[in-house]
């Protein structure tokens, strides 16, 4: 089996599925989140099935590729994968069990409506309730073909909801431009026009100890 290229040549993103392939398991599950870092909007994670032995050109961890690249592989990881699912949790879900709690229950809803039940799931630094067999990786998104899969699923489909609908939604917070992170363009906004119903309030009273309270 050929080698993913990526950015390194000593990287093999099979590495991982190789060894339970090896096991008799087939199918593997990756999977990821995005937004868990965010101020505004839902933490949403993916997982993705791709059939054994499928090697999509140039995936790689969504965070070291551009706009355009991750689209592009977005459309070739849902055509090819042989199941994939997206499950989000909003920022009341957040604020009520935190962000840990919250990304746990997004990834195990991701797991919970894939269309082929999986022998085993392997997922980026975390470790979900469930009775299948289960890896926790460290940078997983960067060593596994499949959670990187998982990581461009999850991130294509946060940033349109954030140039889409929640743009839409809120158009004075700049949402399409900062995605919900807290540069600051949104911290401006935030002290200007208040926090959203969509905004985490957990979030917001730790990052200003020094503001004016925004509740």
């Amino acid at each position: 089996m050929a080698r993913v290229k990526q950015e390194s040549a000593d990287v093999d993103l099979l590495l991982w599925e190789k060894r339970y392939w090896d096991q008799g398991y087939e199918w593997i599950a990756g999977i990821d989140e995005v937004g868990r870092g965010c101020l505004f909007g839902d933490v949403i994670a993916a997982a993705v099935i791709l059939p054994k032995g499928v090697i999509i050109e140039g995936i790689n961890d969504s965070k070291k590729l551009t706009e355009k690249k991750r689209e592009f592989l977005y459309d070739q990881i849902i055509g090819q994968a042989a199941a994939w699912a997206v499950a989000r949790m909003d920022a009341a879900k957040i604020d009520e069990v935190n962000i840990k709690q919250a990304t746990r229950l997004a990834m195990k809803e991701a797991v919970t409506q894939l269309q082929i039940r999986p022998d085993v799931l392997l997922i980026d630094a975390e470790r979900i309730e469930c009775n299948l067999p289960q890896e926790s990786i460290i940078k997983g998104d960067a060593t596994s073909q499949s959670i990187a899969a998982a990581s461009i699923v999850a991130k294509v489909t946060r940033d349109r909801l954030c140039a889409g609908e929640w743009d839409q939604l809120y158009p004075a917070y700049g949402i399409g431009v900062h995605k919900g992170y807290g540069t600051k363009l949104h911290r401006e906004k935030l002290l200007e026009l208040g926090p959203t119903p969509m905004h985490r309030k957990s979030f917001l009273t730790k990052i200003w100890d020094e503001q004016l309270t925004l509740f």
